[in-house]
């Protein structure tokens, strides 16, 4: 049966990885459609996740966890039954990784100089501050050849290739941490120990009309399911539920 997946960190640090993970995939979809129809979507994107990397040490986090990574994939190898050559990628991969994102000055530190970029950044903040009249430049870069226009995102993308492969490679290891489990709740509520937990993974039946609300820490969370209500927003589904859950 197909169903949908719901996504809900136990931890600011996880929080903000999610939250960059979800603005990269956007910005580089729109490298699949007209510019000129998705450039809003690619520039919200994009300085949403300078801001993100700007107000959080997501670099230092980065590394934490790549390094407890690596001592991981160290323990791991010496297990039976383990494939060795999947492992000595993800373990190269991982230290390469390390490496770059050691060195002083990170790659996406260029994107602040860059004075088109800081322009539109600026107007961006504003509402409405992206309108023609108000960026005649970005109009301009819009009327360049494609192919001038895609040298350039694929340029600025470039520079956080570091970050978002880190990424990548992290949230692969959190989410196969642990598989789906069938659960059944009563009244629409249900409720568990955090400890131990960085991320919940929630599976609703497609076509399902209720949704899951989580709220929790790394102690014990609890998820609700809820209804859309035209009056209030939202409503309490106080009926039996199955779904799935992984914990990882």
């Amino acid at each position: 049966m197909s169903s949908v997946l719901y996504e809900h960190p136990l931890n600011e640090r996880i929080r903000n990885y999610l939250k960059l993970e979800q603005l990269y995939s956007q910005a580089k979809d729109c490298l699949q459609c007209d510019i000129n129809l998705s450039h809003q979507i690619f520039f919200s994107s994009f300085f949403a996740i300078l801001d993100t990397l700007e107000r959080n040490d997501i670099r230092g986090e980065l590394i934490k966890d790549l390094e407890k990574l690596e001592q991981n994939l160290v323990i791991w190898s010496r297990a039976p039954n383990i494939d060795n050559s999947i492992l000595e990628d993800n373990l190269k991969q991982s230290v390469s990784l390390l490496c770059q994102l050691k060195n002083p000055t990170p790659q996406w530190a260029q994107l602040k100089e860059d004075k088109f970029l800081s322009t539109l950044k600026q107007r961006y903040a504003m509402q409405g501050g992206s309108c023609s009249f108000d960026l005649p430049q970005l109009t301009l870069w819009l009327n360049r050849p494609h192919a001038d226009i895609e040298k350039d995102i694929h340029h600025w993308l470039s520079l956080l290739a570091q970050i978002f492969s880190s990424l990548a490679l992290i949230l692969k290891f959190i989410r196969q941490r642990t598989n789906f489990e069938d659960v059944q709740c009563q009244s629409g509520f249900y409720q568990d120990n955090g400890e131990g937990i960085l991320l919940l993974r929630i599976k609703v039946a497609k076509g399902a009309n209720y949704y899951p609300t989580v709220s929790g820490n790394k102690f014990r969370y609890s998820i609700r399911f809820m209804l859309p209500c035209n009056e209030t927003g939202r409503k309490y589904f106080d009926q039996q539920v199955l779904f799935q859950l992984a914990r990882c």
